[in-house]
């Protein structure tokens, strides 16, 4: 019976570290989410206040495409 309940306290320890482990991981997942969501953010701020061009070329005709973003923000002088 010691035995039965000495393993069974390892296997609850060990769940109780799996868990703080995941928990840790969620979090640096959540921090790094946060920290992709800033950027884009930056760069959508940045696209709104100035014209950008892009070329893409298609992979199966080799046609170049030439795409405009125009934001509603005026450009200033």
């Amino acid at each position: 019976m010691a035995r039965e309940r000495g393993a069974r306290v390892k296997d609850k320890d060990k769940e109780v570290a799996s868990l703080e482990q995941l928990q840790k991981r969620l979090d640096n997942l959540d921090q790094r989410l946060d920290a992709i969501d800033s950027m884009v953010t930056a760069v959508a701020e940045r696209m709104m206040n100035r014209p950008i061009s892009m070329a893409v070329t298609c992979p199966n005709c080799n046609c170049t495409i030439d795409i405009a973003v125009v934001g509603n923000e005026r450009m200033m002088r």
